[in-house]
């Protein structure tokens, strides 16, 4: 048998394209990051006072499961803690999900335009994703059922889903499950649910209760504004809590996340008040980038996906071209294959109203001067 001249990976990852998020750099002056979906506020200014209070200890290993932020967590979503399991962001729980319960050939159900790190892990795992279309950039349940068969071990919901920003009614995802069979793994990747009605997130929890075939994923990331710590936790049966332990890295949260994230959920404060913010900008922004004549789709998270018409105006790359040169950084969409589109986060009220003015220079240049 020949073998090739150096290591070679695995042939389902071979022709992986690696997620690459899109942060850019100023050439000059202050980045306006509007590309990532971060959090428009930052943190809660009590996670900056728990980081300098003494506690930290640089050379102990971490817990494994911080009980405290378990608690602080159950506590403020009213939850059962022994059901939470914490994570190196909620990345880390869609890969130790897709490497748990697939085997090779496993099928992988997820909407058309749904997170693009699922179908990295579910390859990377060994898995098959298969995508059902979406309607009018909402998902189908009707397409999601359609593409469950004998093969599919895992549905992935991202509801609100990024990056469209649309979301189905919790009807629907029940009629989801309720016709799923019960040994499919659906998985409500709930990343938004703190922009939300309060019953959104209880509801999942409670087909999380109810069910040994459902989990729910959430993370720090957005709403809390803690990208940079990696934090993120998962709501599911004991049983598939157990097995998701029990390859997780025993250390893969830091001692820096758990303290932080403890005070993050506790300022409930500090999160009605960046909720309200996004309300106002998604809001605010949504109704102006159609006013420039911008086809926007309706948005349930921290951002806005909106279409260009190459045809009357620029198009999605040279906007995002312009505003680049402007230290404005927009996401481009053409790994979705929505090469006309761009998604916006929401930032600051100073950001915000600066990015207003670059828009009306690139649609409306004649009237901007």
């Amino acid at each position: 048998m020949m073998h090739p001249p150096k290591p070679q990976p695995k042939a389902a990852i071979r022709s992986l394209l690696s997620y690459r998020p899109s942060f850019g750099e100023a050439k000059q002056g202050r980045l306006i990051r509007l590309s990532a979906n971060e959090g428009a506020l930052g943190a809660s200014p009590h996670v900056q006072k728990a980081l300098q209070t003494n506690g930290m200890a640089p050379h102990r290993y971490p817990e494994v499961q911080d009980q405290h932020l378990n608690a602080a967590i159950a506590e403020r979503y009213g939850l059962d803690s022994s059901r939470i399991l914490s994570s190196n962001g909620s990345d880390e729980l869609i890969s130790l999900i897709t490497m748990a319960y697939l085997e090779p050939g496993d099928e992988v159900v997820m909407s058309q335009y749904a997170f693009l790190v699922i179908p990295q892990a579910t390859r990377i795992a060994g898995g098959t994703v298969v995508k059902a279309d979406d309607v009018n950039m909402v998902t189908s349940v009707d397409n999601l059922l359609a593409a469950v068969n004998d093969k599919t071990k895992i549905v992935f919901l991202v509801n609100p889903n990024n990056p469209t920003g649309t979301m189905i009614s919790l009807d629907e995802v029940r009629r989801l499950h309720s016709n799923l069979p019960t040994h499919v793994l659906l998985v409500l990747d709930w990343a938004y649910a703190e922009y939300l009605d309060k019953s959104f997130s209880d509801e999942a929890a409670r087909m999380v209760e109810s069910a040994d075939n459902v989990v729910m994923t959430r993370t720090f990331s957005k709403l809390h504004g803690l990208a940079g710590f990696r934090l993120g936790w998962a709501y599911c049966s004991p049983e598939l809590l157990t097995t998701l332990a029990s390859i997780r890295g025993p250390f893969s949260v830091n001692q820096v996340a758990f303290r932080a994230g403890i005070a993050a959920v506790q300022d409930r404060e500090f999160q009605k008040k960046s909720v309200a913010h996004n309300d106002k900008w998604i809001s605010a922004m949504s109704l102006f980038l159609a006013q420039l004549g911008l086809e926007v789709v309706p948005s349930s998270t921290n951002f806005i996906l909106f279409r260009f018409d190459p045809q009357t105006g620029p198009s999605a790359q040279q906007a995002s071209d312009v505003f680049a040169t402007q230290n404005i950084l927009l996401r481009t969409m053409e790994p979705y294959g929505l090469r006309d589109y761009l998604r916006m986060s929401i930032g600051t009220d100073e950001e915000m109203a600066f990015v207003k003015e670059a828009f009306l220079r690139l649609m409306q240049p004649a009237q901007s001067r």
